[in-house]
């Protein structure tokens, strides 16, 4: 089977990211022939992508070409005839290469997959000025309630008009998660829950608890990550566990500001703020860490950080609301407290430090496994080469 994968792929690679280097990887592995093509605004996978689009990140350029960006057009063209593909796999195209992509496709057999709010929240993570999880469509509310200004509002009205007719052009929506879902259906948008694949830890990968008691959050910073709220939960937790440290792994807008609150917290050395590091550095965190933290404040969609830590044995203390809710099984893979809640999440933090929770400061085997089989790689390809075939069957019917 030839696959064409379609994706932005940001400068600060996230979860979507992650997913397609899985896939792209699982793919080959399995014997089939594989392209991938994005935008130059990112990290275009290292520069290993096949087919790379003119993108911008400067923002008046940017907003031109997320109504429809025309190099993007001609390279899925150029891609259509080099690799006459047999399924399309695309990801996020808002930011640069535009719903354009879709149309372009044509009559290629197209899967999107849709891994946050982007499709129906114009800043993507339905969370409010106010702290809170925004419960009504997109509409006017997302200017009078001060999620972005009018002028962003008017542009967005026939941004959002091409991308609904871009997404109804895709045969199969896969959602990452049950709640991620719903949250489309409310939008007006069916998918089907596809569950994401994970990479296996390396070869060489040890689990080894500090002597201390040690957490780790992976992620970027910024504000619906819930970062600043983990650092006031861990202050708290400090006084009943003074020993207790916190590595933060990843980078963003909000570094400085973190930096400073934790300062003002009198956290000093018992905080860490690693920046962006290595995957194989990532895994020597978790490693390390007693519990993996996902402090989102917003209702993370699914949140692979949190499934790639307990893959590799690390308990996860997680905010409930959310994919990460479905995620982390309370108790038996992790920690549930509710979104936002610093008292509980410190409460958590408490519980693994102490060892009142998870005293061996690791998964059981056996739900390591099941976690494993079910975000496997192996999985999601038979998933895939599925709904590649369901696909031919459809369009072959149709054409007798």
């Amino acid at each position: 089977m030839r696959v064409l994968l379609v994706t932005d792929w940001l400068r600060s690679s996230g979860g979507m990211e992650r997913y397609f280097e899985t896939v792209r990887s699982g793919l080959r592995s399995a014997g089939h022939e594989v392209r991938l093509l994005t935008s130059t605004a990112g990290g275009a996978a290292d520069r290993t992508a096949e087919y790379q689009a003119f993108g911008s990140n400067a923002p008046a350029a940017q907003a031109l070409l997320q109504l429809v960006n025309p190099f993007a057009v001609a390279r899925v063209k150029k891609a259509l005839r080099d690799l006459r593909p047999d399924l399309a796999l695309v990801g996020m195209v808002e930011q640069h290469l535009s719903p354009g992509v879709l149309g372009a496709l044509g009559t290629v057999p197209t899967i999107l997959s849709v891994g946050d709010y982007k499709p129906i929240c114009p800043i993507h993570s339905k969370l409010l000025p106010s702290g809170e999880i925004c419960k009504v469509p997109a509409g006017r509310v997302c200017w009078t309630g001060g999620c972005i200004g009018l002028a962003h509002w008017l542009r967005d009205q026939p941004r959002y008009a091409l991308l609904r007719a871009g997404i109804a052009h895709a045969d199969y929506i896969f959602a990452c998660s049950a709640w991620l879902q719903r949250a489309l259906a409310d939008g007006g948008i069916p998918s089907e829950v596809a569950v994401l694949p994970t990479p296996r830890p390396s070869s060489d990968y040890v689990r080894a608890p500090a002597a201390r008691p040690s957490f780790v959050f992976v992620g970027r910073l910024s504000r619906e990550k819930g970062v600043a709220s983990l650092l006031r939960a861990f202050a708290r937790a400090r006084e009943a566990v003074p020993s207790a440290e916190l590595r933060i792994v990843g980078d963003g807008e909000e570094r400085a500001s973190l930096e400073q609150l934790a300062t003002s917290l009198g956290l000093g050395a018992s905080v860490f703020f690693r920046g962006s590091v290595s995957l194989a550095e990532v895994e020597q965190e978790l490693a390390f860490a007693w519990a993996a933290v996902a402090p989102s404040l917003w209702a993370e969609p699914l949140g692979l950080a949190a499934i790639e830590a307990m893959v590799r044995s690390v308990p996860v203390i997680a905010s409930a609301t959310g994919g990460l809710g479905e995620a982390v099984e309370h108790g038996r893979s992790g920690l549930l407290f509710p979104n936002g809640d610093e008292t509980a999440l410190a409460r958590c933090i408490e519980d693994v430090a102490t060892g009142r929770a998870f005293r061996e400061q690791t998964l059981a085997p056996e739900v390591v496994l099941e976690i494993a089989d079910r975000h496997s790689i192996e999985r999601h390809v038979a998933l895939l080469e599925s709904v590649a075939g369901e696909l031919h069957a459809r369009d072959a019917a149709r054409a007798t």
